[in-house]
């Protein structure tokens, strides 16, 4: 391990574009619990069959109770070492960008400015009618949340089971993982679509891949270094 360690320093201190992909892994280290993890159930509901339109459209009030306990938890919630390493690296690096698929701004905390937030922000709102979005982080959130424009009911603005992400934030992160040098994968299981086949995208394009993950995901056959073990731990060595 320690001379994988090494060989993953020197690509990463040579390379001039570094692109990132995070997954719940690195979240799941700040104590944020994942969908498919322990943390699966909330109160007796699955959390995967409340985070969808159809829940929301059934039950804005007990979808928007889920969202308020997430709110009230990530709140809490301090950037581990491996967001700061993160941090770190993009000032070192003269082009990088960070694609990630949580939704909890811990990144943008840590001090990373060149996001792409592929399935959203827990901390942001938006109508479920007209066009207005906006940052709002009071926990809990009053309900019924309401538009200020329009008066109709406002939603998280993430993107949930069954929906599809916006297209113009996913060209956005295909575009830099096809022109990345160093593509760097953290804590994702590389079984969710279509964040996972950016993986493939960026291998098939020459990138030198990386992967830091507890357990081997299905990306593990195809990237050039597997560190295994915690992104916490790992990534600082990286710096």
């Amino acid at each position: 391990m320690h001379e994988e360690i090494k060989k993953a320093c020197k690509i990463i201190s040579d390379t001039k574009k570094l692109t990132v992909l995070t997954g719940a892994g690195i979240s799941a280290e700040s104590g944020i619990p994942t969908f498919r993890g322990p943390g699966g159930l909330w109160q007796k509901y699955n959390v995967a069959e409340l985070a969808t339109p159809e829940a929301f459209k059934k039950d804005p009030k007990l979808v928007w109770e889920f969202y308020n306990w997430r709110r009230e938890l990530i709140s809490k919630a301090k950037c581990n070492p491996a967001h700061k390493a993160l941090a770190k690296l993009e000032e070192k690096i003269p082009k990088f960008c960070l694609i990630t698929q949580n939704i909890d701004g811990l990144h943008r905390k840590a001090g990373n400015r060149n996001i792409i937030e592929l399935h959203g922000n827990i901390w942001w709102v938006r109508c479920t009618r007209c066009s207005f979005l906006k940052e709002d982080r009071r926990v809990p959130l009053p309900f019924p949340p309401l538009c200020p424009n329009c008066q109709n009911l406002l939603r998280p603005h993430v993107v949930w089971f069954g929906e599809p992400l916006d297209l113009d934030i996913l060209n956005l992160a295909i575009r830099e993982a096809e022109t990345a040098e160093t593509f760097l994968i953290i804590g994702t299981s590389a079984t969710v679509q279509p964040a996972a086949s950016l993986i493939w995208l960026a291998k098939e394009k020459g990138a030198f891949l990386i992967e830091i993950n507890p357990e081997p995901s299905e990306a593990t056959p195809i990237v050039d270094i597997y560190l295994k073990g915690k992104a916490g731990e790992i990534l600082p060595k990286l710096i």
